[in-house]
């Protein structure tokens, strides 16, 4: 999703090494223009990091992004600051904002080490493949946020392909979130606590209910995702959607809240960090990171490409449900 309106400040499109010194200056940039249009002193009321992240990133790619946009992967605060990491032309950066969000910074040095933290490095990330790990029987993860446009649109391809293979591979959805206590209040996920809620509540739904769990994720994307902002309408839509399929909303409410919920999601957090998978949505089959087309047909033949035989269901031609854009590398994610 292109945004819609760029600055007027431009800086020649650099390939290969000039790449970094390119980011360096970007960020640079975005550091001058928040002090001297914003003139606050970093210290006013705090912003929630759910927040802030998103209102960095978007003024990245609405003013300083050359190719591309760049993604949140992670906000959490650091030394009173929040420290941003972010995916920008298949490399991560980091850099450092005021936790009123009004100034960034490229670079914090302790002055006490002499070392610099915060700086706009590349760090590891998951690298794409073309050549599959074939399996007797392949494991597909896709990593979400329930709240996620992009993410609900990949279930939504991925629903008729685990239809059709949920008997020869096993597919899991798994929730990007960061979990640091033991109550369901500890689950912090981009779009705000009412998304780390359903995060919790669809592990659950999915260890219960495994057989329902894809009709119950395709209903609530189609009814229910699209009022998440509406805290009535969506608990209403939830309860109605749980009860459609005689789910026992108790059992699901016990678990979403209590330690078992933080459990499974904590595993999700730990796949989540193993793989490196922070963007919304990430699919790895047999662990390698598939950079392909976002529809159904074109995850069922990924899928089926990882077979060591093939079975005969991969002859069948599912529907191909249209997606932003054609490729994980272009394609826009939370």
């Amino acid at each position: 999703m292109e945004p819609e309106k760029k600055s007027d400040i431009k800086s020649p499109v650099i390939s290969g090494k000039g790449m970094i010194a390119m980011i360096v200056g970007i960020v640079v940039i975005i550091a001058a223009i928040f002090i001297v249009i914003m003139m606050q002193p970093g210290q006013g009321t705090v912003v929630p990091p759910v927040v802030c992240g998103p209102k960095v990133i978007t003024y990245f790619n609405q003013n300083l992004a050359q190719q591309g946009i760049a993604t949140l992967m992670s906000i959490n605060e650091s030394k009173g600051l929040y420290q941003v990491t972010f995916n920008y032309q298949s490399q991560v950066y980091t850099a450092y904002a005021t936790k009123d969000c009004t100034l960034l910074f490229p670079t914090v040095v302790n002055m006490i080490t002499g070392s610099a933290a915060g700086q706009v490095t590349p760090q590891a990330t998951p690298q794409a493949t073309t050549a599959p790990v074939k399996s007797a029987r392949p494991t597909v993860d896709l990593y979400v946020m329930s709240f996620c446009p992009y993410g609900t649109q990949a279930e939504t391809s991925m629903g008729p392909v685990a239809d059709l293979l949920k008997s020869k591979a096993d597919f899991r959805i798994r929730y990007i979130t960061t979990v640091s206590g033991t109550t369901a209040d500890s689950v912090a996920s981009l779009h705000g606590s009412g998304e780390a809620q359903e995060d919790l509540r669809q592990v659950c739904i999915n260890k219960y209910y495994p057989e329902k769990f894809w009709s119950y994720i395709n209903t609530f994307n189609v009814q229910c995702y699209p009022s998440w902002q509406n805290t009535t309408a969506l608990g209403s839509c939830q309860k109605k959607t749980m009860a459609a399929f005689s789910m026992d909303s108790a059992k699901i409410d016990t678990c979403s809240q209590g330690t078992e919920g933080i459990t499974l999601l904590k595993a999700d957090q730990t796949a989540s960090d193993n793989n490196h998978a922070k963007s919304s949505p990430m699919l790895f089959i047999n662990g390698v990171l598939y950079s392909g087309s976002r529809t159904s047909e074109a995850y069922k033949q990924a899928v089926c490409n990882s077979f060591e035989t093939a079975p005969a269901e991969c002859s069948t031609v599912v529907s191909s449900t249209p997606a932003p854009s054609t490729s994980t590398t272009s394609s826009p994610t939370c």
